[in-house]
């Protein structure tokens, strides 16, 4: 993978992965550097955020989660608990000091989730109009959460049966992301920059 970053001054390498020639503009010449740019700034922001976005997926992986879910959990129910796992996240980190590192981690975990929509096989079309559905459901997810602590259990169940319809029963899932709330609270940004594992 990193001899994708080894450009000698003679070849510049076109879209394609095929050596350039007289053919080949400079503006696509251009246009390549920059995509390999973009792709390392990628591959060194993933080794900066990835203990994240693990720790979020090995939480949604928990089946207790899915229990009350009265059918087999799908692509769909697994997001939908990543991204409230991810909104209680940012609502107990979000302060000014954060700000910048929180920010990249948005960008970080929505471009993975994009990216694996895109290995389920939607087309381009398809994919962005789910990434807007999610990152809207996202936002609706961190605004409900937002005064968790203040809110009554009938309150909090209410907030959930928003994004859960699918759940027989929440009781057990308000408990959780109650346990989930506290841990959360109790630790720094930099704990889950630095470990693989915080379960």
């Amino acid at each position: 993978m990193l001899d994708l970053f080894t450009i000698s001054e003679d070849c510049l390498f076109s879209k394609k992965g095929t050596p350039c020639n007289s053919e080949t503009s400079f503006s696509e010449q251009f246009v390549t550097i920059i995509e390999i740019k973009n792709i390392y700034n990628i591959l060194i922001m993933n080794k900066k955020y990835l203990y994240v976005y693990n720790n979020l997926i090995n939480y949604t992986r928990n089946k207790d989660l899915y229990k009350d879910l009265g059918r087999e959990d799908n692509f769909s129910d697994r997001l939908t608990l990543f991204l409230l796992h991810f909104s209680f996240f940012l609502k107990n980190f979000k302060n000014d000091e954060n700000k910048i590192v929180l920010q990249d981690i948005y960008d970080f975990i929505f471009r993975q989730l994009e990216l694996s929509i895109r290995e389920i096989g939607y087309g381009d079309q398809s994919i962005n109009k789910k990434m807007k559905d999610y990152i809207n459901l996202f936002h609706s997810m961190v605004s409900e959460v937002h005064f968790w602590k203040n809110l009554s259990k009938i309150q909090k169940r209410e907030k959930f049966l928003i994004f859960l319809s699918d759940f027989k029963e929440i009781d057990h899932l308000i408990d959780y992301f109650e346990l989930f709330d506290e841990n959360l609270s109790k630790k720094t940004l930099n704990s889950y920059l630095k470990s693989v594992s915080n379960q």
